[in-house]
């Protein structure tokens, strides 16, 4: 009967593997959101960022044109 052993050992190895890649994958896979995560955060906050700045600069380019010479004065 050492076939029978044999054939068992295989199996249990063969399931073994598939457990050991299939945990190795769902690692990769969570790690992978986790990056995905940061990054989209990291890019929106960017972009919140470089929004508030245009809405800044543009705000001093009005308060120029007003103050400009030759441009009727508001005050």
């Amino acid at each position: 009967m050492p076939s029978t052993n044999q054939e068992q050992n295989a199996t249990n190895n063969t399931a073994n593997s598939a457990d050991e890649l299939t945990t190795v994958v769902e690692e990769l896979l969570n790690s992978l959101s986790n990056k995905f995560t940061t990054v989209s955060t990291e890019i929106f906050a960017k972009m919140d960022e470089m929004s508030r700045r245009l809405d800044n600069l543009e705000a001093a380019l009005r308060a120029n044109e007003e103050k400009a010479p030759g441009s009727p004065s508001k005050t």
